[in-house]
């Protein structure tokens, strides 16, 4: 038993011996070139490698440091840079006939740059194939492109990379830390499966799951790609979507199948959108918003259609289509947005995104919203025009009569804690740094009929020109409906009753904020042109007028009395 013991202990010795002495001993530098000749070869790029060293234990090659070139129409700087590349071999064809057999590659923490040039044609895209082809009919006595496509790999790793991407024309980068790929049966000339998991500028995390190939023999981007893609925590301001000068912004949690072939690409998922702000001077949304998308992109051409898709915040739901193209380092957007009788409460948190804030206490307790809006332009600089309307609406806890203080004690209007509305119409003009509202029009019943237009700024200030003719209950006596008193009545005897309104007409101005609007009668005749061109009262009187005020200019006369009755001087 001893003795076995001993023999076994010889051979355990002689086997550690040969594990420490054998790297020193097989001349594993001599493969070096082998190596970069066939890595160029199947590349189409220059590859170069470090001081190669063997590992018997592990039973691989290391380089110390690794080098794809770049295509020379890009850049002169390499592809790819790593400090380190182990190749798995199998080491006794290696130990006993020095034949490399390659099982695995492992490339540790590498660095790519992928540009893309202003025709969207990226560097990767000779990556290859058609590469090595080219190389191949340069010198037909290397080895040929036919034979390094059969290369193969049974596992490949990119270990605690970065991967940069920009344009050729643009010093702007965006970098992805921390990626790694896992693939196996690698083969140019078949499909493998991949693996890919990144962190996303600013945060966030990226996963791709799928096949990959055969890699395309013409153009490598272009190669087939079927994948489960997850994306989260995506910062819209760190990719350039949004404005991040403005302070504008939205995380974004993707989950999507993605399939390319032959140059055509379908993209079919959902989206949420959180933590929304879409105009300066606005603030987060305090809801979601969910995209149920399908995409298609054509890869040669940069241009793609957004097939009919669905927006839901909450139970409202709007219908979302359109084109879109990626000229040189921006998309921009051609988009249509409609929505039908959707619930106002459920669209009251999405609200301060869009830099409209309800009053404190104040919220949308009924209403149906509908909207035909078009989205267009880049991403960070997109502008939405078209129509919106709310219907049926209440406004609960706020009291529009209170806010309107000064006009109120003119006319004895009372409105109630709640405020009614009828309908809500405007024109709408929407950018990154604010909101324009054209041929607004609002049927309040315990106040009457508004019109005007006005903006909402940066700052989210209020500066609208407003005219409201009054409900006769505001101007009328309920007994004989003669004029009742205050500025009711001598409005009523300047524009209202027969002439033409069915009551008062008051201009007036809005300032403040969204959130505590402040409501000043405009005594400075801003809004006499809404009394003539949209409320049709510029030469009405009231039966009973005499010739002098049937003459007045009804701005004149509005002025005048709003003048006295405040205690300012007539203009």
């Amino acid at each position: 038993m001893k003795k076995v013991l001993k023999i076994v202990l010889i051979v355990v010795g002689v086997l550690v011996v040969v594990a420490l002495v054998a790297p020193f001993l097989i001349p594993v530098n001599q493969f070096r070139p082998i190596i970069e000749e066939q890595a160029s070869a199947t590349l189409g790029r220059k590859v170069q490698l470090g001081n190669i060293s063997l590992s018997l234990i592990s039973g691989s090659l290391s380089a110390e440091n690794l080098s794809i070139g770049d295509d020379p129409k890009f850049s002169s700087a390499p592809f790819l840079t790593a400090k380190s590349l182990n190749v798995g071999v199998e080491m006794m064809p290696l130990i006993f006939s020095k034949t490399l057999n390659v099982t695995d590659v492992t490339i540790g923490s590498p660095q790519v740059t992928m540009l893309h040039n202003p025709a969207g044609v990226w560097n990767y895209s000779s990556l290859g194939p058609s590469a090595a082809k080219a190389k191949a009919k340069e010198a037909p006595e290397k080895p040929s492109a036919a034979a390094a496509a059969e290369v193969s790999v049974k596992k490949l790793t990119l270990s605690d990379g970065s991967i940069i991407v920009g344009s050729t024309n643009s010093q702007k980068r965006s970098t992805y830390d921390h990626v790694n790929v896992t693939a196996s049966d690698v083969s140019l000339t078949s499909k493998f499966p991949v693996t890919v998991t990144a962190d996303l500028p600013s945060g966030g995390k990226f996963k791709l799951d799928g096949t990959f190939g055969p890699v395309d023999q013409a153009d490598t981007s272009l190669t087939s790609l079927n994948a489960k893609m997850n994306v989260t925590g995506l910062n819209l301001a760190s990719t350039g979507f949004l404005d991040p000068s403005m302070g504008l912004g939205g995380i974004v949690d993707l989950d999507a199948n993605l399939s390319s072939q032959g140059g055509e690409a379908q993209t079919k998922g959902n989206a949420k959108l959180s933590k929304a702000l879409l105009v300066a001077g606005g603030s987060p949304a305090g809801v979601p918003v969910t995209v149920n998308f399908v995409t298609k992109y054509n890869l040669r051409k940069n241009a793609g259609v957004l097939e009919p898709s669905t927006l839901n915040i909450g139970g409202a739901v709007a219908h979302l289509s359109g084109t879109f193209q990626s000229p040189e380092d921006e998309t921009i957007v051609n988009a249509k947005v409609e929505g039908e009788n959707m619930p106002a409460r459920d669209l009251e948190a999405f609200l301060p995104a869009l830099g409209i804030h309800l009053p404190k206490g104040a919220s949308l307790a009924a209403g149906a919203l509908n909207t035909n809006l078009n989205v267009t332009g880049p991403t960070n600089k997109l502008v939405t025009t078209g129509t919106v309307g709310l219907y049926k609406a209440k406004l609960a806890g706020f009291d529009l009569g209170s806010k309107m203080s000064t006009i109120s004690a003119l006319t004895g209007l009372k409105t109630g804690q709640d405020l009614d509305i009828e309908k809500i119409t405007t024109n709408l003009h929407m950018a990154a740094t604010g909101l324009e509202a054209e041929n607004f029009l609002a049927d309040i019943p315990a106040l009457g009929k508004l019109v005007g237009a006005g903006t909402l700024d940066a700052k989210n200030n209020l500066d609208f020109k407003m005219a409201a003719t009054l409900a006769s209950s505001a101007t009328y006596s309920s007994s004989g409906g003669a004029p009742a008193s205050g500025i009711g009545g001598i409005l009523g005897a300047i524009g209202g009753g027969k002439g033409g309104c069915k009551g008062a007409t008051i201009p007036f101005q809005i300032h403040g904020t969204t959130a505590d609007p402040k409501f000043v009668p405009d005594i400075g005749g801003t809004a006499a042109s809404l009394l003539s061109s949209q409320l049709g009262c510029a030469g009405g009187a009231a039966s009973g007028a005499n010739p002098q005020q049937q003459t007045q200019n009804p701005a004149d006369a509005i002025n005048n009395a709003l003048g006295g009755l405040l205690n300012k001087k007539k203009p």
